[in-house]
């Protein structure tokens, strides 16, 4: 929905497809991780597919439960993963104090900027979600200004206390971290509150949103049937994952929808001027281009994605994100205006 205004009403089926695709993917990515850590901690490694199996339905369960529940859930869970995360912060910070956690000497694995890409690959990819969920906020203004600082707030948080985690146990597998440091001060099952809470608060949103974008393919197919079949898809990849598989996915999410981004915000500020018509989102209208197509918009998000993929195989110091975001944006201001000015 969000990019019809630049694709065209038909061109955003295109991003509307990938988004699907990386929903499942995220879907089968958290159950995986939440299935290995949950096994980490109770129940051995040959539980870890019980463990998927499981959240995979609580999950769906969950997305099927409707925004009636979400707002109980959520406010239930969130609270929840909240102490718990405090408690896992505070231990590690006590346990191992800031001059011993500083003192650690790390060994590089991967450079500064492709680390960096695959940070970023991880917020773009809410992006085609938020207006899922903002949509029901009482005042807009205030559920874009929650969404931001709750998501920058939490998730910078998050990466410190998964920083202090990692440098205090020697280790970046989430069950290690855990069980060596909630195990420690015999806090193995708040450990598993925590795995538990994080999988289900998250990965629900991954498969109700997937449910959202394929319905825009598929308008005549209900919400309900195809959140069952994105949580059984996401189930059943998540149970043959393979983690290897991790890092190219991350980059896939970023070549698509950094440069996609790049041209909506460039569309939506510049060339719109911060204005979208709602009802010619939903017909043939000014959003209509040609036969529903903006191929501007189309091309430079196309080269956008080739200027990522040049970026990662030729380890450019910039990193690609940034590049292919920019280099879409400018690319389709530069037709747009020269277009207008040969009109």
């Amino acid at each position: 929905m969000s990019t019809r205004g630049a694709l065209g009403n038909r061109g955003s089926a295109l991003p509307g497809l990938l988004n699907i695709v990386q929903l499942v993917g995220w879907t089968a990515v958290m159950l995986w991780i939440g299935g290995q850590a949950a096994a980490g901690l109770a129940g051995g490694e040959a539980s870890a597919r019980w463990w998927i199996l499981a959240l995979g339905v609580l999950t769906t369960l969950w997305a099927l439960a409707g925004k009636r529940f979400w707002r109980v859930l959520q406010k239930i869970g969130v609270v929840l993963l909240l102490l718990l995360s405090v408690a896992m912060t505070v231990l590690a910070l006590k346990t191992y104090g800031w001059r011993d956690l500083m003192s650690v000497e790390s060994a590089p694995s991967m450079p500064f900027m492709l680390g960096l890409d695959l940070v970023i690959a991880m917020p773009i990819s809410w992006m085609p979600l938020v207006s899922d969920y903002t949509r029901y906020a009482a005042v807009p203004g205030r559920g874009l200004r929650g969404t931001w600082w709750g998501y920058f707030i939490v998730s910078s948080w998050m990466f410190a206390a998964g920083l202090v985690a990692a440098l205090a146990t020697g280790s970046g597998a989430p069950e290690t971290m855990l069980m060596q440091l909630m195990g420690e001060h015999r806090l193995l099952w708040p450990a598993v509150g925590i795995v538990l809470l994080s999988t289900l608060t998250t990965t629900f949103l991954d498969i109700y949103s997937n449910a959202v974008s394929a319905q825009s393919l598929f308008p005549k197919v209900g919400t309900r049937p195809l959140v069952l079949l994105g949580g059984i898809v996401g189930t059943g990849i998540a149970l043959f994952f393979d983690a290897t598989k991790y890092e190219g996915f991350l980059l896939f999410i970023g070549a698509a929808f950094c440069p996609l981004f790049g041209v909506v915000l460039a569309d939506y500020f510049i060339l719109k001027r911060g204005r979208y018509e709602a009802e010619d989102l939903f017909r043939r209208g000014r959003y209509w281009y040609a036969g529903g197509v903006n191929c501007r918009a189309m091309a430079a998000w196309a080269a956008g994605f080739g200027i990522y993929q040049l970026c990662v195989k030729t380890a450019f110091a910039g990193g690609s994100s940034i590049p292919s975001l920019v280099g879409a944006a400018a690319l389709y201001l530069i037709i747009s205006f020269g277009k207008r000015g040969e009109t």
